[in-house]
């Protein structure tokens, strides 16, 4: 038996409930057929995906482990009758992009709309999603450029700087700081901060966390946010500061105030991040324009 899309579907469909009535009625089969279906695909393998019992459908630890194969055989799928349904109707292509919430501030926004206006035929397809998750969505193939922060030095990787910035003090009005026009870092050593979540902002801590040690202090960490936006809410409350980059102040909420560190010259980039074995119309476009863009700037 030759596997085909729809022993993915079917097997997809019942991993996802653990029920095999449910999944039937979802892909429009008799229930008998879907069990079928399953029964064949295990005995193609010569494993077992699931544990059946009268009561319940548990995944075994190799149908977890198929289970992320189809999903992502399916996404695949999707992706691909979407884009040749979008060259047919004259687009000459889609470019996936992941971006970062540094990414979005400062001078991305206003290149991304640049492309845009000058490729009209390019659907641009963007994805939150962090530093770290930005390269596993590049070697799956489920991103085509990433928008990440920090530098990068992986094999199979190029990588283009488009923003460089200088790191900064948020404070709420009201602080000991507010009325400063700049501080030193060593201030910040008894202050309450707001920090990102450390496990989706590790590569913006990667930067931040010796400019703190460089200076003898660990921050004292009160809370964290997933977000830039987050992060500006919690300081808003009066629960702490942050040190963010210089960009946050071009989006403030009304309460908060940017204070440049004097004595930090480090600076934070954002880089555009590509495969080099993959090349499509969108991307180099999109490339080519932003080399541009930067040479230019």
């Amino acid at each position: 038996m030759a596997l085909d899309l729809r022993h993915f579907r079917c097997f997809a469909a019942v991993a996802e409930d653990l029920h095999f009535h449910r999944a039937a009625k979802k892909l429009g089969v008799a229930q008998p057929a879907l069990s079928r279906t399953i029964k064949n695909l295990e005995s193609e393998l010569g494993v077992t995906l699931l544990d059946r019992t009268n009561r319940r459908v548990e995944l075994t630890e190799a149908g977890k482990s198929f289970l992320g194969g189809c999903k992502d055989v399916l996404g695949r799928t999707q992706r691909i009758v979407e884009d040749a349904i979008r060259v047919h109707g004259g687009n000459i292509g889609t470019l996936r992009i992941g971006y970062t919430d540094n990414a979005m501030n400062g001078c991305l926004p206003r290149l991304l709309k640049a492309f845009q206006v000058e490729h009209p035929d390019v659907t641009l397809l963007l994805t939150h999603s962090v530093t770290s998750e930005q390269f596993s969505q590049l070697a799956d193939g489920t991103i085509d450029v990433g928008l990440a922060t920090g530098t990068v030095s992986r094999a199979g990787l190029e990588s283009l700087r488009v923003q460089s910035e200088r790191f900064v003090c948020v404070v709420y009005d009201g602080h000991p700081l507010s009325g400063r026009a700049s501080i030193k870092l060593a201030e910040l050593s008894d202050e309450p901060m707001i920090q990102g979540d450390r496990d989706h902002w590790q590569h913006f801590y990667s930067y931040v966390a010796p400019l703190f040690r460089r200076e003898g202090f660990e921050p004292l960490v009160v809370q964290e946010g997933l977000t830039i936006s987050d992060i500006q809410r919690l300081v808003a409350c009066g629960i702490g500061i942050a040190v963010l980059t210089e960009t946050v102040a071009d989006g403030l909420p009304a309460g908060l105030r940017v204070i440049p560190i004097e004595d930090v010259s480090d600076r934070l980039d954002t880089i555009a991040v590509w495969r080099t074995d993959r090349n499509s119309v969108a991307k180099d476009s999109f490339v080519s324009f932003f080399r541009v863009s930067m040479r230019d700037a």
